[in-house]
């Protein structure tokens, strides 16, 4: 199988979808890596299954225009993301690879084709360009989940990178664990260093969390309506204002200190970690910067429950955010693997489920469990998702994904204090066993259920949209 970096499960970029934003977004940089740009006179981008069916409310056109135009999701300033858009609009017109102005009408130039489905994933798009003279030239790409793209041809591509640990299963991470002496994140790091040296793994890492927190509070202090027409209000601002009840700070580590500081009833904790939760994916569906975590619309259970790890743990250590987001990355890369981290494949079982595992062994991990309690507590975690549908109102990130991920920020919490609490030795489902049913509870869903809002809350909720 491939080998997964943690780095390419956490991907720094800009909301609402993984798959439907920076999956074309990156697939549109890549195509045009790959044609002769000062040639072309002329590209149309088609859009199938499930991009073309909730494509408008996941930004999938918007994600397209700024990849051709030259725009990166990691470093464009996030009030361009609306700007950019309105001038191409404006002006029927993109800079290709940010090189040269090229005529692109998006109301024709993007094509959704709501009725057709390419055959190896829902998420699947073409780019042509053309070159003139009846010249031109085609690239099918499938945005495969969690930001990755796969080119068609390269589906069952095997990796060439060779690692110390190699790990498909979850009973090679258990060897590699128990033969070793080590911990999860011990036996993580050391197939990271195939890539990075020590201190780039920690700069990587934290600059990850540095995201995802300052994600929280931006998050924690906006209000207003997100975008889209479901008039949805976000809550995380007036929450947060209510449980900091006054006491004063003036940047993110001092208002996480004063959290810290705070009550920390069972009441006033479960509060803050919804609100970590909410903020992440009210900003997300605002078109903002979050941190892939596997998926966009579940970003925010992984930071919710490190916050929750950072403000309220006594045992919380610096160290830890590496550790913690080690043991995440490398769980996520087995649901990868063995499963789906796509909501066009499995349902919202792919992306809350899978986080909400990724966290759980995360957090058992940090609270000193050992690694079969950290395996236990993720398979706990997916074990009470499994067959999560994915019907999203308007085909909008927002109803029922935002508080979803409040959901399975506190399940993954349960999951671990559950998991510290038992004897793995005397479990009786494994975590390859609830990854191989997802597995196939995700090929037995009706499609409806897969992110096209063809069914669910999605059919039962009218309300008239208004374009992003």
């Amino acid at each position: 199988m491939n080998r997964i970096s943690v780095f390419d499960i956490f991907k720094i970029g800009i909301g609402p979808s993984s798959s439907h934003t920076m999956g074309p977004w990156r697939a549109a940089q890549r195509f045009l890596k790959e044609i002769d740009v000062p040639r072309v006179q002329a590209i149309r981008v088609d859009l199938y299954g499930s991009l073309a069916k909730t494509g408008k409310g996941h930004g999938t056109d918007l994600a397209v225009l700024l990849g051709l135009n030259g725009d990166d999701p990691v470093t464009i300033p996030v009030p361009a993301v609306q700007s950019n858009i309105a001038h191409i609009n404006a002006t029927k017109t993109i800079q290709v690879n940010g090189e040269r102005p090229l005529a692109f009408d998006p109301e024709t130039d993007i094509v959704f084709h709501m009725d057709q489905s390419l055959p190896y994933h829902a998420n699947g798009l073409v780019f042509t360009a053309f070159y003139g003279n009846d010249q031109g030239s085609s690239h099918t790409y499938y945005s495969v989940g969690g930001g990755f793209v796969v080119k068609e041809g390269e589906e069952n591509a095997e990796s060439e990178v060779q690692l110390p640990h190699p790990i498909d299963v979850g009973k090679d991470l258990e060897k590699w664990c128990l033969n070793g002496g080590k911990s999860v994140w011990e036996v993580v790091w050391q197939n990271e260093l195939t890539w990075r040296t020590p201190d780039q793994i920690t700069t990587d890492l934290h600059r990850i969390w540095n995201v995802m927190k300052e994600c929280i509070y931006i998050g924690c202090h906006t209000d207003g309506t997100l975008p889209g027409g479901l008039d949805v209000s976000r809550r995380a601002k007036a929450m947060s204002e209510r449980l900091m009840k006054g006491r004063p700070y003036s940047n993110v580590d001092e208002w996480v200190r004063q959290i810290s500081r705070g009550g920390h009833s069972f009441q006033e904790t479960l509060k803050w970690v919804s609100c970590f939760a909410l903020a992440v994916n009210e900003e997300n569906a605002a078109f903002s910067r979050v941190v892939t975590a596997p998926t966009n619309g579940a970003a925010g259970v992984i930071p919710a429950v490190l916050m929750y790890h950072v403000c309220f743990s006594d045992d919380f250590r610096e160290d830890h955010i590496a550790r913690f987001l080690l043991t995440a990355g490398e769980l996520g890369s087995l649901f990868k693997k063995g499963a789906t981290i796509s909501a066009a494949m499995g349902g919202c079982q792919a992306e809350i489920g899978v986080s909400s595992a990724m966290a759980a062994a995360a957090l058992t991990e940090c609270l000193g469990g050992t690694y079969a309690q950290a395996m236990m507590a993720a398979e706990i975690a997916m074990e009470h998702h499994l067959g999560l549908t994915c019907d999203p109102i308007g085909g909008l990130v927002q109803v029922p994904c935002i508080e979803r991920n409040t959901m399975g920020a506190i399940k993954a919490i349960t999951a671990s204090q559950i998991a510290l609490e038992s004897d793995p030795s005397k479990a009786k489902v494994s975590l390859d066993t609830v990854i191989r049913t997802m597995k196939e509870t995700a090929h037995d869903m009706n499609s409806k259920y897969k992110e096209t809002s063809d069914g669910g809350l999605a059919t039962n909720f009218s309300v008239n949209l208004v374009e992003c």
